[in-house]
């Protein structure tokens, strides 16, 4: 009898786990099994949280950027009266919401003025000039146009496609009417520009523009750009010292080369071949700027130019002699005086001869003529970017010849083919002997070796898969955890409480006499019926067994013994 209830005991814990309650079966399980399996579905949870999330960080866009604490503040608290997301990037600089909802959000923030430093880092324009207070002094209302001023200008400049934030910064002297020269006014622009974008030419010299044309007389060449990195993108105003043109020297001075040598190589590639001539072209340019001028002084040209009189003058004067008789005293001088020897032409020596010819008297005259001479004025001002010598060098491989035999030989060009391909090449660039040009020309075998082979990357190394496998090297990790998890820690329990219950021993008739709800075989086909009166002998077997539990086993007993009932 005790071996019976021994042996009854393992019975009624494989009928408890074949139940079909999942409950029964999961505490039929053994302890190391449910914690790893609560310990994998926990880790599996934390996975799906981690790749939700970063799916969701993905789509953020940002809201607006370089917003000022205040400013800041109080688009936060707007998102979340409006129950939205935000997150923070740049240092807390830029607010980020879910791409989705970032045209609806900025509509909404703008109907409430927000934010009130129109993005632009708490940089306001004219709105300052809205608040007026009383008691402002002259100087406090200047500072505050200045402001406001300097925000409109710095708003329009962070429009710009390339430009992340900018500052500016102008100098305004205080005008008075008592100087005769004013100071004149300057400006500083300061531009913080997107990764990887850069600005041209064309854009600095528009920025500046923008600056001049804001502030009354303000130049342009008092206007100076830098990024962020404290980098001069512009001269800072003197055109005399020629600052801020090295780079568009050097653009300019290659662009020049870059055109001779492409005439050059139009002229010869298809008369040699592209693989059988190598040429460069360097030229020396002229960047200074002189202005001269010139003023000659010279007669009038030609046999039979008549020359122009300007001026003439005659000055004719007179001075009678004195009727007092002077001299030594004396017989000599009281002689009368000698007639004159030479001969009397004119109205002077008429006028001397009879007045001063017997008075002593003189007559003095004088004629002055100037004639008008030629006068040349020239201005000259030289262009910037002459050039001033062109060098070319040429080489050509050399010609290769296969005989009758099938023997390849080269040999170089003749002397006067390189004559000839000498004088299209100086009619290519141009040649001027006078400023000094030089063209070489020779004839030189070509190296296949000395050409680098160029080696293809395989796909491991290609950078667009690189930087897909960076991308998606967090999601991929996150995955094959997942699936050891599931595999390794998920996966046994869920066997273990899907598996279908054993099926019971012949022997085995104590679980359905003791239990009250027995472990039935599954149901006969609908064709086969149980035999009659099996019910009642099962129902008056389950209520022997409690009623005398004792005689239940010493039967069972001696069907284990083989004894007869």
């Amino acid at each position: 009898m005790d071996n019976a209830v021994a042996n009854a005991t393992p019975l009624l814990t494989a009928a408890q786990a074949s139940g079909t309650g999942v409950a029964a079966r999961w505490m039929a399980l053994p302890a190391r099994m449910q914690l790893m399996s609560v310990g994998g579905v926990a880790t599996l949870l934390a996975i799906l949280v981690l790749m939700f999330s970063g799916a969701r960080d993905s789509d953020y866009r940002p809201l607006y950027g370089n917003l000022s604490e205040k400013d800041g503040g109080q688009v936060i608290a707007q998102l979340a009266q409006m129950n939205v997301p935000y997150r923070f990037a740049e240092n807390g600089s830029t607010i980020m919401v879910p791409s989705g909802k970032v045209h609806e959000l900025r509509m909404k923030l703008a109907a409430l003025n927000l934010p009130a430093g129109s993005a632009n880092g708490g940089v306001q324009g004219y709105e300052l000039m809205d608040k007026t207070t009383m008691g402002t002094t002259q100087g406090q209302e200047r500072l505050k146009i200045q402001r406001a001023l300097e925000g409109e200008l710095t708003t329009t400049i962070q429009s710009l496609e390339a430009v992340k934030s900018a500052r500016v910064h102008l100098a305004l002297p205080a005008t008075n009417g008592f100087f005769r020269e004013q100071q004149k006014p300057s400006a500083s622009v300061k531009l913080e520009l997107h990764a990887g974008r850069t600005l041209e030419r064309g854009q600095i010299a528009g920025i500046v523009k923008l600056v001049s044309g804001s502030v009354p007389e303000l130049s342009a060449k008092s206007v100076v750009v830098i990024d962020g990195t404290g980098a001069l993108l512009t001269g800072a105003g003197d055109d005399d010292s020629g600052q801020g043109l090295d780079s568009q020297q050097l653009a300019y001075r290659r662009e020049v080369e870059a055109s001779h040598l492409k005439r050059v190589l139009s002229v010869l590639e298809p008369v040699l071949g592209a693989e059988n001539v190598r040429a460069t072209v360097s030229a020396d340019m002229d960047f200074s700027q002189v202005t001269q001028t010139a003023e000659t002084f010279r007669p009038n040209q030609g046999p039979d130019a008549k020359p122009a009189v300007r001026e003439q003058k005659t000055e004719e004067s007179t001075q009678p002699g004195s009727a007092t008789p002077s001299g030594v005293p004396g017989a000599t001088s009281n002689q009368p005086p000698v007639p004159a020897s030479a001969p009397i032409n004119g109205p002077a020596q008429a006028l001397q001869a009879a007045q001063g010819g017997a008075n002593g008297g003189s007559v003095r005259r004088e004629n002055a003529t100037r004639f008008e001479v030629d006068r040349t004025t020239t201005y000259t001002r030289s262009g910037v970017g002459k050039v001033r010598r062109l060098t070319a060098a040429v080489v050509i491989n050399h010609r290769t010849t296969t005989d009758a035999k099938g023997k390849t030989t080269s040999a170089p060009l003749p002397d006067k083919e390189i004559e000839q391909i000498t004088a299209l090449v100086q009619q290519g660039i141009g040649f001027d002997a006078d400023r000094g040009d030089v063209v070489k020309v020779i004839s030189a075998p070509f190296r296949a070796d000395i050409v680098p082979p160029v080696e293809e990357l395989p796909v491991w190394k290609q950078p667009w898969l690189i930087d897909l496998l960076k991308t998606a090297a967090a999601p991929l990790a996150l995955a094959l955890v997942a699936l050891v998890v599931v595999s390794k820690l998920i996966r046994p329990t869920l066997t273990a409480m899907l598996a279908p219950p054993p099926p019971p021993e012949p022997g085995d008739k104590l679980s359905e006499v003791v239990d009250d709800t027995p472990a039935l075989p599954p149901p006969a086909p609908p064709a086969l019926s149980p035999p009659p009166g099996s019910g009642e002998r099962v129902d008056a077997a389950r209520a022997l067994a409690k009623s005398n539990p004792a005689a239940v086993a010493n039967i069972v007993r001696g069907w284990v013994n083989g004894e007869a009932a």
